[in-house]
């Protein structure tokens, strides 16, 4: 290498060594400048579309600036999807960690060696299969000539299935056509996410602690309750965000399994789609963007982003 272009390197080297800011600002530039364009950008665009609307007589948007769709959102038929949509999100969260964490604490606590790996695994392996036939195959699990009504059928227990069937909000024709139907795929499909990080959790957990709490005569729910899930509840709501969001956005199980009642997703998708009312498909696509703000701010606050 020349003289010349070796003494530009290293020139161009100390100046940016010497200044932290001015390379760490390189550094970011690209990444940042990515949010800010491609994620930024689209979010902007869907705030700037939910302020138009659609043109009774001739069908097209009208881009005069108008708080007419954002009416149409705050109808008592959009509120009751959002509030079906949260609804389900709140329940699948719960339930993934009302199973999730014994399954966790098994693996964490309990397992080595190669009993773990085939545990994680086995948590792992449903990921590894295509979506759609695992939703497709739990709708001919659930139907009425499936597997769970004639399990139901064996123990005879149909009278109990039929009386499940018939509750006014979680009840329909058969299990693949009802909300508990759409519950447990739902739970079925987003379990792993919140047990992966609950395990990691534990897995931090001091076992000093816990021998402590023992050796000064705490009984195991005092342990748990004033060690245990405290020290967990940072991977608790990290596992929570997957299983919240996920639910919240989706729209294939809702299409797939459960009654013709629309989640806020599959609302989205029909009206950019075959409504083509695309300013309220935008506006009705910052209601969750709104929820899942105000949910990362409430798990930040628990520590959810230092057990990512």
């Amino acid at each position: 290498m020349p003289f010349r272009e070796f003494s530009l390197i290293r020139r161009l080297s100390t100046y940016f060594y010497t200044r932290r800011r001015l390379r760490l600002a390189l550094l970011l530039a690209l990444p940042v400048g990515w949010l800010v364009v491609v994620y930024g950008g689209s979010l902007g665009s869907l705030l700037l579309n939910s302020f138009f609307r659609i043109d009774s007589f001739s069908g097209t948007i009208d881009r005069t600036p108008t708080l007419e769709t954002w009416r149409q959102v705050f109808t008592d038929a959009n509120m009751a999807v959002a509030g079906r949509t949260i609804g389900m999100a709140t329940a699948v969260t719960i339930a993934s960690v009302l199973i999730g964490f014994p399954l966790a604490y098994r693996i964490a606590r309990f397992t080595s060696g190669r009993a773990k790996t085939a545990l994680v695994l086995a948590v792992l392996i449903p990921l590894w299969s295509s979506y759609l036939v695992r939703v497709y195959a739990w709708k001919l699990l659930l139907a009425s000539e499936g597997v769970a009504a004639w399990f139901f059928n064996v123990f005879g227990a149909s009278s109990v299935l039929g009386w499940i069937l018939s509750l006014p909000l979680i009840g329909g024709p058969s299990l693949s056509t009802s909300s508990l139907g759409q519950f447990l795929v739902f739970t079925y499909i987003w379990l792993p996410y919140m047990v992966l990080p609950m395990q990691a959790a534990v897995e931090r957990l001091p076992e000093s602690l816990l021998e402590a709490s023992a050796d000064l005569g705490a009984s195991p729910a005092t342990t748990f309750r004033r060690i245990t899930w405290p020290l967990i509840l940072p991977g608790v709501a990290a596992g929570s965000i997957f299983t919240f969001s996920l639910t919240l956005g989706d729209y294939i199980i809702p299409t797939i399994i459960g009654n013709s009642s629309p989640f806020i997703g599959l609302a989205i998708y029909s009206q950019q789609g075959v409504a083509g009312n695309l300013p309220l498909a935008a506006a009705l696509a910052i209601i969750p963007v709104v929820v899942m703000g105000l949910y990362l701010t409430g798990a930040r606050k628990l520590g959810a982003f230092e057990a990512l």
